[in-house]
């Protein structure tokens, strides 16, 4: 065991800064695609996916902050700018009032749609192509240790 207060090995270095480096290239290479193609950030992409995979196609705005991993202010505000643009809306809780939710609108599946073939040839090219199925294998039981997927 290493000390916790002591610097990371170079092992331990190797493996978190790798997790960082391949995020943010794959991160930034997807986005830039996706706002060429389709006028999409990868963080709008995903909300209009988990809305659209969502029963009734909407979801608790709380809700899609934790999917997309973002704070509850920065989803309001993605969510304020796809709904200027028509792809969603927002609706008081028919329960309580009080939550707030969002519902992907017919445009918004469309575009999503659309963007989905963008998206996935990325994530294979850019990421799940430099693996081998073994790797992926392993990869997601590794994840799911952090208790992602």
């Amino acid at each position: 065991m290493t000390d916790a207060d002591g610097p990371l090995t170079p092992e331990e270095l190797a493996a978190w800064r790798g997790m960082l480096a391949v995020n943010a290239r794959v991160t930034r290479v997807l986005d830039a695609e996706m706002q060429a193609a389709h006028d999409l950030s990868v963080s709008a992409y995903e909300v209009l996916m988990f809305l659209g995979d969502a029963p009734g196609h909407r979801m608790r705005m709380s809700e899609i902050a934790d999917g997309v991993l973002l704070t509850r202010s920065g989803c309001t505000r993605l969510v304020d700018r796809l709904a200027r643009r028509g792809y969603v809306v927002r609706a008081a809780a028919d329960s309580d009032g009080r939550g707030l939710y969002a519902e992907i609108t017919p445009e918004g599946l469309a575009v999503a749609r659309a963007a989905r073939r963008t998206h996935l040839a990325g994530v294979r090219r850019e990421f799940l192509d430099r693996l081998s199925g073994e790797d992926q294998r392993r990869l997601g039981e590794i994840w799911a240790r952090f208790g992602a997927g």
